[in-house]
């Protein structure tokens, strides 16, 4: 059932803006065709121009496999997106569904701090995406490092300066990274059309045998190849920042996650064609490599350079998404109340915005995009795992407004398929299980100072 009803308009204690006592709200500047952009956008990016290779090396020449199986899960878990944003037009997003439907404080915090780090580690990953092969095409003077610093810093001043313009950006920066998935779907179609590329390899493993081995190769590609897929649930944060979030929502998500995940497979089975997997594995830039093998006379230096737009883009949907769940955190007392202020003229949450930044940046030196987009990757199957079981618990839950239901099935085949995907079934270093540790761990000591800092102040 579609969506039919508007979220709940403001009550008489609020102000014309949406917040109490005259408090500047976010604005609502992203219209039904902006949020689908903005939904593509984030999905598309660093994943597929970064990590195929990676995704590569892990399951043989048979790449497109872990996407068409990753496809399926991102939309088992979208569906459960969908219904509770309809349900809860709000930003805050799995941390407001977990605490709904569980009311458990500790429970909250951590699913709203594995969602934010996990979008840093992805922002991360596309910082250091930019700086490697791809910026390499066009000078090697400016240490990666210091590329990837300055990247950092340069999102977060346009995420700052307004939600208009950073959606605006994306929009420029979505259709870019279209550009060049289509570059890579129109070379394949060259390469089908003269003979060229080696159609065996498509059905290639890396593991060998066909017993448990080639299932956790598999599950290992599959749970790092849906590091590609992520981004659809980083729009539910900006609710409150869509006009109509109740109506707009179910359609823009579904076809984001349907769009990217057909393009998905069929750049896979065109990488997979036309380069080995060893090759795949050993860049940074895979596509660009794609480019370079494919027969037609495409400067790789502008494809390199559409690949930037790509990396950034995903990087600054996510440090967007992470600002505005610090935000809606602060709203929901689960973070202090400075955590939501937002700036008097942008109307940007400014403190949310320098607190994901600075984490951005330590997340920058710690790791490498194979290891930083396995991290993303488990921490979201983690919080997708409990989302959809929020969906079932929060059936009990009646809302005023019709919005849309997923049949029941759907959310236990996500919760599943999620878990096993997180599991140690999925052969993944052990790197980013620890990092994933340390970042919970860190999560968990904020948590204990801010139930200190709300005893000893009560009143705040």
């Amino acid at each position: 059932m579609s969506a039919s009803a508007p979220g709940p308009a403001p009550g008489p204690a609020e102000a014309p803006d949406g917040k109490p006592g005259g408090a500047p709200s976010l604005k609502r500047a992203i219209g039904p065709k902006l949020l689908i952009l903005f939904v593509i956008g984030d999905i598309l990016g660093t994943g597929i121009y970064a990590t195929t290779g990676k995704v590569a090396g892990k399951v043989g020449g048979a790449l497109w496999l872990p996407f068409v199986i990753g496809f399926v899960v991102a939309l088992l878990t979208a569906a459960s997106y969908v219904e509770l944003v309809g349900k809860y037009p709000k930003a805050a997003g799995a941390a407001l569904y977990t605490q709904k439907a569980f009311k458990v404080p500790f429970l909250t915090f951590v699913v709203a701090f594995m969602v934010i780090c996990s979008g840093l580690s992805s922002a991360s990953a596309a910082a250091l995406a930019f700086s490697g092969d791809y910026f390499r095409e066009f000078t090697e003077a400016i240490p990666p490092t210091l590329v990837a610093v300055l990247f950092v810093l340069a999102l977060a001043s346009l995420t700052l300066r307004g939600v208009s313009e950073s959606v605006k950006t994306n929009v420029v920066l979505t259709v870019v990274e279209l550009s060049g998935l289509l570059v890579i779907l129109g070379i394949g179609a060259w390469a089908v059309l003269n003979g060229d590329g080696e159609p065996a390899r498509l059905t290639q493993f890396e593991a060998s045998g066909t017993g448990y081995a080639l299932i956790t190769g598999v599950l290992g590609a599959t749970a790092l190849g849906f590091f590609a897929f992520v981004g659809f649930e980083d729009s539910v944060n900006m609710a409150e920042e869509t006009q109509d979030p109740v109506r707009t929502f179910p359609r823009a998500i579904f076809i984001g996650v349907a769009v990217t995940g057909t393009i998905y497979v069929l750049v896979a089975l065109v990488s997979s064609l036309l380069v080995d997997s060893r090759t795949l594995e050993g860049s940074s830039g895979p596509l660009l490599e794609v480019v370079k093998a494919g027969g037609v006379d495409f400067p790789p230096q502008l494809f390199a350079l559409i690949a930037l737009f790509a990396v950034t883009n995903s990087a600054l949907i996510n440090l967007m998404m992470a600002s505005r769940l610090c935000y809606g955190l602060a709203n929901e007392r689960v973070l202090p109340r400075g955590m939501g202020k937002v700036h008097p003229t942008r109307r940007t949450p400014v403190v949310g915005i320098a607190f994901v930044t600075v984490l951005a940046l330590g997340l920058v030196s710690t790791g490498e995009i194979e290891g930083l987009g396995d991290t993303t990757s488990f921490l979201l199957l983690i919080v997708f795992a409990v989302v959809n079981v929020a969906v079932l618990v929060l059936r009990r839950d009646r809302v005023a407004h019709r919005h849309f239901r997923t049949p029941t099935a759907l959310p236990v085949l996500g919760a599943l398929t999620a878990l096993i995907l997180a599991s140690p079934l999925a052969d993944r270093a052990a790197d980013v299980y620890v990092r994933a540790g340390v970042l919970i761990a860190l999560g968990i000591v904020l948590w204990g100072v801010n139930r200190l800092f709300m005893r000893l102040r009560p009143e705040d």
